[in-house]
């Protein structure tokens, strides 16, 4: 028997008035493989009946390129670097240190003037985003 619960989600699904079927997929750990793609669209095709209503199908992965659009992306991202777009206009980055109910905290470093001190010194800074006021937010892809 093949094992079906492999941590696969949607991210999003559209269904045009064409019948074009588009689904993007996303995993909880590691990346969406072909196999995954393959396997999701054979369900599908198999649920549905081409005889009474045509429809053209694309079974996708998410992309690093994309944005992060659903909560158990971001949950999937801790510990990686986003940068966001906010309602404000404002854009800031850091690493995603947590993922709560209805918002996120990043957390930076930063070099600020001590009082008592004459040089700056590198301080961490946490912030915490509600995901309404993020119109954005993407992984910070590094090659380092």
């Amino acid at each position: 028997m093949q094992e079906r619960d492999n941590g696969l989600f949607i991210v999003e699904l559209t269904i045009s008035t064409r019948n074009v079927i588009r689904l993007e997929l996303d995993k909880h750990e590691g990346g969406v493989t072909v196999e995954d793609c393959v396997s999701v669209s054979r369900n599908i095709e198999h649920n549905l009946d081409r005889e009474s209503q045509d429809f053209e199908l694309h079974v996708s992965s998410a992309g690093l390129d994309k944005p992060l659009r659903v909560h158990a992306q971001y949950v999937k991202n801790v510990g990686r670097g986003l940068e966001l777009k906010l309602k404000s206009g404002e854009a800031t980055e850091g690493t995603l240190i947590e993922v709560k109910a209805d918002s996120i905290v990043l957390e930076h470093e930063e070099k600020q003037l001590i009082e008592g001190k004459k040089k700056k010194e590198t301080v961490v800074i946490q912030n915490e985003w509600p995901f309404v006021d993020i119109v954005e937010a993407r992984v910070i892809i590094s090659f380092k």
